[in-house]
């Protein structure tokens, strides 16, 4: 199984385990003002996250070459700093951290999309190109 699977899925877990205390904060304090920062947290962090690492766990040549690791650092980097962005664009008009990690997330999702296609495009081997059975 390819590491980066499980590097995305760790991230995952970090995130819901963020977007779970977010939303029991917010129903605990009935106040719901942070609901966006809770919906991208869950949404970018923990299902696109997971997404990605079940991908490239169950599809192990979706993990070849330098393009997953670039996918990783974009998505791994912009999924949870996204939604701490949406916080301070909300709270303290500050939309900097939003203007820098929303095309971050842009790049990433394109990045896998390559990822993908390019392994569906793939040649397959002719069979005198594939191993011979030991």
């Amino acid at each position: 199984m390819p590491r980066i699977g499980l590097y995305f899925l760790g991230l995952a877990s970090l995130c819901l385990l963020g977007g779970v205390s977010l939303g029991m904060y917010m129903g605990m304090a009935h106040d719901f003002q942070l609901a966006p920062v809770h919906a991208h947290l869950n949404l970018l962090g923990w299902a696109s996250l997971a997404l990605f690492g079940l991908s490239y766990c169950a599809v192990p040549q979706l993990a070849e070459g330098w393009l997953p690791k670039l996918h990783l650092l974009l998505s791994g980097v912009s999924a949870p700093l996204f939604p701490i962005g949406i916080y301070f664009a909300m709270l303290k008009d500050n939309a900097s951290l939003t203007m820098v990690t929303a095309p971050m997330w842009f790049l990433g999702a394109l990045t896998f999309s390559i990822i993908v296609w390019r392994a569906a495009l793939r040649r397959a081997p002719s069979p005198e190109e594939r191993p011979a059975l030991a």
